[in-house]
């Protein structure tokens, strides 16, 4: 049998399912806006997923030409190079990019989490000095929370800043560092105080790539998101000027507190659409796949089962979108983010799970996209707390 369409360079979509709700987050605006970022999946992205695989990260100059689309920092205002739009249009570039099956890219890491802290919380001169650069795809952020014995819990981290005057001495490492082979700015999560009070003695800091002292491992080998540049980061007597502080000493566990909500519904759109992608692929080659004379799609068990994905699908659906009017808002609560999170992403596992197995011997195929996705989607259960600590912070509200 000869490679399936999914496994071609060139993008072909299977037909969407109609959705059990009709959307009614996005407006017409919005929907211009989907086709130009469709198009440069499918255009610039997909066709080079193998050859990025194999070496870790995407190409540089991918970010050059997603700036370039005005697909980076979209939600940044006009003086700083980006789009001064909603985050529904940060929303269609997540989707999209989950579309083709595209974990490689980090924009939305780059551009909604990395961004947003300068912007909220950066100095008029850390803002005109670095964000034009980041609308352009010139420069490529990163933060760097995560250390090898630590994961989730960021009060007992323990990279350290050494006050020395008009600068930080800071020594440390990071793990799990995505946009961190190629980044060129980190923001870096460190110790500054001596209280013994994590949250209290938690700062945040700017380090640029070429500052002597910083290096940076190989990409990590990860089980899926191949493409993706994930990297450890070491610090070794870094001298960090203190004008690269960002915002003030001592408030860098409240800074990051603030924006864990939207950072963790992005987790859920992510989750939310390679669901919706990888029903539509499976849904696709189960009609068109025949056994004992008729398609697979018509046994009853394949229709049922069908069924139950579509239900999830549409409950996860719902509840995302839900998420997003409040987060537009500014309703959102930390609460719900987790909730959507925690349940979107494990949903995800199992309707992905359940689409390996439509394709049969297929489905175990690296080739197949629904192969690709099912340990890709994986780590959506993991990255921004796991889904342990989730259910740990949900249970605090009842």
């Amino acid at each position: 049998m000869t490679r399936s369409k999914e496994a071609r360079a060139e993008f072909v979509a299977p037909p969407e399912t109609a959705p059990l709700l009709q959307r009614t987050v996005f407006g017409s605006e919005h929907d211009d806006y989907r086709r130009g970022v469709r198009n440069f999946f499918e255009a610039e992205v997909y066709p080079h997923w193998e050859a990025w695989e194999a070496q870790g990260h995407v190409d540089r100059s991918l970010w050059n030409k997603a700036g370039a689309a005005g697909m980076l920092c979209v939600t940044m205002p006009e003086a700083f190079g980006g789009l001064g739009a909603d985050r529904l249009f940060a929303t269609i570039v997540m989707e999209e990019q989950a579309r083709v099956g595209a974990s490689g890219p980090g924009f939305s890491l780059h551009s909604e989490i990395v961004a947003p802290y300068l912007m909220h919380y950066g100095s008029q001169a850390q803002k005109e000095r670095y964000l034009p650069r980041m609308a352009s795809g010139e420069l490529i952020g990163a933060i760097a929370m995560t250390e090898p014995g630590t994961g989730s819990d960021l009060q007992n981290i323990r990279t350290r800043a050494r006050d020395a005057g008009d600068h930080y001495v800071l020594n440390g490492s990071k793990i799990f560092i995505t946009n961190g082979f190629l980044a060129d700015l980190v923001i870096v999560v460190a110790k500054t105080g001596e209280s013994g009070k994590g949250s209290a003695d938690t700062s945040l800091m700017l380090v640029e790539a070429r500052t002597p002292g910083f290096t940076k491992g190989k990409p990590l080998k990860k089980m899926g998101m191949r493409a993706q540049d994930t990297a450890e980061l070491f610090f070794e007597d870094v001298r960090v000027s203190k004008e690269n502080l960002l915002g003030s000493e001592g408030a860098g566990f409240m800074m990051l507190m603030q924006q864990l909500a939207w950072e963790r519904l992005m987790i859920a759109i992510q989750a939310q659409a390679s669901a919706e992608a990888a029903f539509d692929i499976a849904r696709d080659y189960v009609k068109s796949r025949t056994a004992f004379g008729r398609p697979v799609a018509a046994f009853q068990t394949m229709r049922h089962r069908m069924a139950d994905m579509q239900t999830e699908l549409g409950v996860g659906r719902t509840f995302v979108d839900e998420c997003l009017k409040a987060e537009i808002a500014g309703t959102l609560t930390p609460m719900a983010a987790a909730a959507a999170k925690m349940w979107v992403s494990e949903m995800c596992s199992r309707v992905i799970d359940q689409c390996v197995q439509m394709h049969g011997g297929y489905g175990f195929m690296w080739e197949y996209p629904v192969s690709r996705a099912f340990v890709d989607n994986r780590a959506h259960q993991i990255y921004g707390g796991t889904n342990d600590i989730m259910r740990e912070l949900i249970s605090r509200a009842l």
